[in-house]
């Protein structure tokens, strides 16, 4: 663990790392939003303009990182997002970073278009599994869907209404992106000379949507497999559907995607349980707002007591620190996770989820922070010396 630290001691050592490891195909998706990317660009770049007010006359004892979401004691207020075509971005990264999750007894997110089925995750992440659900247009698989999260063991159903339609993702047009990938002369030249990832394939087997496929017309194959996962998840998730889905969940429900906050106290009485303030990592509107930049207006509008929780552009456990101040009660970070496992392979999520505790731990020692409660009077509003804010 001492080389690693010293070979990979924050996110972007991993990130480059993982750049260098992975086909050009498989990095543009990762890496990408859509348009000029401005989306991707400015959800980092938001983060760095949070300024945090440190007090130094304290006696703030070690760091207290623990929360308390949806009745569930964690031990940092972060977890791994829900990751899409994880298993072909990086095979078999799945289950080494919901082992890391329990673990660590932070949140794990699996997506419905996850390569690992909720089946095999489920039982591995226990009550710290979420389930992320994209809703199919087909009632019948809706329903089942929603079943076998509950049989796999999920309580916790994260209901992401921000991907209404395909997008136009530019990098993955020019590079062939696809599922199955597109196997031409320049697609395997990448293969071919990233030999790291071409035998965790080989290893671990051509993904496929597991969560998905007990659904597909029996005998065809995958190419056209993913041709029918585009036609049955679109649509936009009118009240009608949302009423439907939080009737038939027992559990709690969070609703992934939200940034208007009219529209987020529609989806409170309409019965979730709390938020996640997402542009989907600046991937399906170039011109969404990022998170930082409505949080604040969030959590005033919605009151101390409604869980929100917020993603993209984290980098670090003082983004952490930053994102938390503005209002969220906790963060997910999605591609990090990635880089960390293609940087280090079935460590990278153990390795990755250290840092960012470290980092956390001692951004709150500097502000002289005792809790995680406590980080939004550290936020600080330039131009007003001396002045804090809360959100």
């Amino acid at each position: 663990m001492k080389n690693l630290n010293r070979r990979f001691p924050c996110i972007p050592d991993m990130e480059a790392a993982a750049a260098r490891r992975m086909p050009g195909f498989v990095h543009d998706y990762l890496i990408g939003g859509l348009g000029r990317e401005s989306s991707v660009r400015r959800n980092a770049a938001s983060l760095d303009t949070v300024e945090l007010m440190p007090r130094y006359l304290s006696e703030a004892a070690t760091p207290d990182m623990g929360i308390t979401v949806l009745g569930k004691r964690f031990d940092a207020p972060f977890g791994v997002a829900p990751l899409g075509l994880a298993g072909l971005l990086w095979p078999g990264c799945e289950l080494p970073l919901a082992q890391a999750a329990m673990a660590h007894n932070i949140p794990h997110v699996l997506s419905t278009f996850a390569n690992r089925s909720m089946e095999t995750i489920g039982p591995v992440v226990d009550d710290n599994g979420w389930f992320q659900f994209y809703p199919p247009n087909d009632p019948a698989m809706e329903a089942d869907m929603l079943e076998r999260a509950l049989r796999a063991g999920y309580r916790t159903l994260v209901l992401t209404v921000d991907i209404p339609a395909p997008t136009r993702r530019e990098r993955d047009i020019r590079n062939g992106m696809s599922v199955p990938p597109i196997l031409d002369a320049r697609t395997l030249f990448q293969i071919a000379t990233h030999p790291a990832w071409a035998r965790h394939v080989l290893r671990h087997g051509i993904p496929d949507f597991e969560n998905l496929s007990p659904y597909f017309p029996k005998g065809v194959s995958l190419q056209q497999s993913a041709a029918f996962v585009g036609r049955v998840m679109t649509g936009h998730l009118g009240a009608e559907r949302v009423r439907r889905i939080r009737d038939a969940w027992s559990g709690n429900m969070l609703i992934k995607g939200v940034l208007d906050v009219t529209e987020a106290q529609a989806y409170l009485a309409l019965g979730a349980d709390g938020l996640i303030v997402s542009n989907h990592g600046g991937r399906q509107l170039d011109a969404a707002p990022t998170a930082v930049s409505v949080l604040p207006g969030m959590r005033r509008a919605l009151g101390p007591d409604v869980p929100i929780l917020a993603d993209g552009g984290i980098r670090s456990g003082l983004d952490i620190a930053r994102m938390l101040a503005l209002g969220a009660d906790a963060v997910l970070l999605g591609r990090p996770f990635i880089y960390a496992s293609a940087a280090i392979g079935a460590r990278g999520g153990d390795h990755l989820i250290g840092i960012l505790k470290a980092e956390l731990s001692g951004a709150m020692a500097q502000l002289g922070c005792r809790t995680i409660a406590d980080l939004p009077s550290f936020l600080h509003k330039p131009g007003r010396t001396g002045d804090s804010i809360k959100p």
